[in-house]
């Protein structure tokens, strides 16, 4: 059966014929009468109870006389053999059939639960999927993840002729038998033999298959989360679900935090907890996210994209709010995109994450940038912070760092103490090789047109202020941090007032500090 769920929209198809042969008679006979079966979820046959029919709104009987042991028997026997975890299906359906047993392993219950292939889904996210970004989709059972999953394997085989490959634990995604369902297309389906051994499949489809994206429905143990890292470090797209409706949820879950970058937690010294202004004690990402994208399905019709999940779990562990962009399917079959508000200002609205030599100029940076350089010629790099007269210090722990600086040959060998800095959160540039023209194009970019004029400039005229604050209120001023060519220049405008001044403090936190005629002070 194939009906249109919307005009314009989606279809599904739902092989509910080949479901009602293996049901009872009576069943098949009430199910088929029923005008509302193109919603139906499931079939219930309880042992001595009624047989149930279940809708989205509620269930009711299809008839008052009890399932009888030969009933029950009769659809066992139809269905064939059930699995370990007590599920079985019909070849080449999305039909689900899962059996409750009593104590001697008899069957005494079933639950006949209605697959069906709905096409059109999709095209909430396509843009996300179609982006190579790997995704992680969450929400309530029944809201439709595994319906997107299949839909997601489809268009990325079909339609973008990519490599895909479906890790399928319990034919949840293509379906029963040897067969898989053509609602994957042309995806290849990888059965599971038991539900402990789907980390170890996981694995097999990246090193005997070669895909370009791994489908997986329901990652659940540590084991399965090791394997989605893995499989991420390799460069392959992951197109998963797991347990949980929020990100929230899934933080707070030991076992499954880690496809998040995980959590935890981390005692700072105390000048580091005056620089933040934190307690000493902070909670802290472990590392790098498996997942790009996280996606909360809230219904059939919306769903909440976190487009960024580095960043959006570091500012929730900082406290402060990070609000998704919203999706909502419309009445017409289009969809409307709600933008998320934009998000307060990092403390460093210069230091961004990059990946690419070719980044646009960022914000001018307010203070000192404190840079750590990574197997960087550090002789070549002060020369060209020098030449560029740029607030820049260089620091010896990344901890200290508001950016990490290292070649792209190091990022690719990935060496242990650069994993740990950028598992840290510590923004990271890549240079193409360790020249100085590379190194003044990465100090450009952190200072973009007039950054170094605009500096002087506003050292000069600090300096300036304080000096007239000096004179008419007669007591010292101390000046903002800043390198030690914009501090010459400022110990020369104490001197044109006729005023004493001098440089207190320790790197990167040096500044001017100009007194009073006759105080003690100078240079």
């Amino acid at each position: 059966m194939e009906t249109a769920a919307r005009a314009g929209q989606f279809s599904r198809t739902d092989d509910l014929d080949l479901l009602l042969r293996v049901m009872p008679e009576r069943v098949r006979r009430a199910v088929e009468g029923d005008p509302e079966r193109a919603e139906l979820l499931e079939i219930v046959l309880d042992l001595g109870r009624p047989p149930e029919a279940r809708y989205p709104g509620g269930g009711r009987d299809l008839g008052a006389e009890p399932v009888s042991r030969e009933e029950l028997d009769a659809v066992v026997e139809r269905v064939g053999r059930f699995g370990a975890d007590n599920r079985a299906g019909i070849e080449r359906t999305l039909h689900r059939i899962s059996a409750l047993r009593n104590r001697d392993g008899a069957v005494v219950g079933l639950t006949c639960r209605v697959g069906r292939a709905v096409f059109g889904t999709v095209d909430i996210l396509r843009d996300v999927i179609e982006s190579g970004s790997s995704i992680l989709l969450l929400g309530r059972p029944g809201v439709g993840k595994t319906t997107l999953l299949r839909e997601a394997a489809r268009v990325l085989a079909d339609e973008l002729s990519q490599r895909v490959v479906v890790v399928d634990t319990s034919n949840e995604i293509a379906g029963d038998g040897d067969v898989p369902h053509p609602g994957i297309g042309r995806a290849r389906r990888m059965q599971v033999p038991s539900v402990d051994a789907q980390d170890t499949v996981m694995i097999e489809a990246v090193e005997n298959h070669m895909p370009e994206v791994i489908v997986i429905d329901e990652i659940g143990t540590r084991a399965e989360a090791l394997a989605a890292r893995t499989i991420a470090e390799r460069g392959v797209q992951l197109i998963a679900t797991a347990h949980g409706n929020t990100l929230d949820n899934l933080l707070q879950n030991p076992t499954l935090s880690d496809l998040v970058g995980g959590i935890q937690a981390v005692t700072l010294s105390d000048e580091e907890a005056r620089r933040r202004r934190t307690q000493k004690t902070v909670l802290e990402r472990k590392a790098p996210p498996t997942f790009d994208v996280l996606i909360e399905i809230q219904d059939k019709d919306a769903v909440a994209v976190h487009r960024d999940v580095a960043e959006v779990v570091d500012r929730l562990l900082r406290g402060d709010p990070s609000s998704p962009e919203v999706r909502r399917r419309t009445a017409a079959g289009g969809v409307e995109i709600e933008a998320p508000p934009p998000e307060p200002a990092p403390a460093w609205p210069g230091v961004e994450r990059r990946r690419e030599e070719a980044a646009g100029p960022p914000a001018r940076p307010s203070r000192i940038l404190r840079v750590f350089p990574y197997a960087v010629a550090r002789s070549r790099l002060e020369h060209a912070v020098d030449k560029l007269r740029l607030p820049v210090y260089l620091v010896d722990d990344p901890l200290d760092a508001d950016v990490l600086l290292t070649t792209k040959a190091q990022e690719r060998r990935r060496p242990k103490r650069l994993r740990e800095a950028e598992a840290r959160g510590a923004p990271l540039h890549l240079l193409r090789s360790n020249t100085v023209p590379q190194m003044e194009k990465f100090l450009r970019s952190m200072f973009p047109e007039g950054g170094p004029a605009r500096d002087r400039e506003a050292a000069v005229a600090d300096a300036r202020e304080a000096a007239v604050e000096v004179v008419h209120e007669g007591r010292p001023v101390e000046l903002p941090p800043r390198g030690s060519h914009l501090r010459r220049l400022q110990h020369e405008v104490a001197t044109e007032h006729h005023l004493q001044s001098e440089s207190r403090g320790v790197e990167p936190y040096r500044r001017v500090v100009i007194y009073p005629r006759g105080e003690t002070g100078g240079r």
